[in-house]
């Protein structure tokens, strides 16, 4: 029987540097278990952010991220996204629908919740409007967003 499914990511940094880096971003940030390498530099990490496990190495410069996996961050608040969307592109980059790059090369959505929410919207027209904003956008937007849904009948 499968106990439960956690990410593994293979980082090509030190991960003793990505640890410290994610603890300052996530208040709630807690290094399950790390192990250095020989030369001192992390090898092998398991963090814990809002109670999801993720695992790390430092597989080396073979190993790359890329739009195929990401990490999705639901936020309750505006305040959520502009912090998260700030403080986790420091040194890496911003892309569109809410999407960014960390300074690791981890891809990372930071959504608003209402974002899915209207997109369940039983009237595909207000659906269809809040998507078409959220295209238009690199941070997600939540007054935006009411704003598309708003202005469909």
């Amino acid at each position: 029987m499968i106990k439960k499914i956690t990410p593994f990511l293979m980082y090509d940094h030190d991960l003793n540097e990505v640890m410290d880096f994610y603890a300052s971003v996530f208040s709630d940030f807690k290094l399950i278990h790390s192990m250095n390498g020989p030369e001192g530099n992390g090898m092998v990490a398991t963090f814990e952010i809002k109670g999801q496990q993720v695992y790390c190495y430092n597989g080396g410069p073979h190993f790359k991220f890329s739009d195929a996996a990401s990490l999705f961050i639901d936020c309750e608040t505006q305040e959520d996204v502009d912090y998260l969307w700030e403080k986790l592109s420091e040194g890496g980059a911003k892309s569109e629908c809410g999407w960014l790059i960390d300074k690791f090369g981890v891809r990372w959505q930071v959504i608003p919740s209402i974002l899915m929410e209207l997109q369940k919207d039983p009237n595909p027209a207000k659906a269809h409007a809040v998507v078409q904003a959220m295209l238009k956008m690199s941070k997600i937007v939540i007054a935006d967003l009411e704003a598309a849904y708003a202005s469909v009948e």
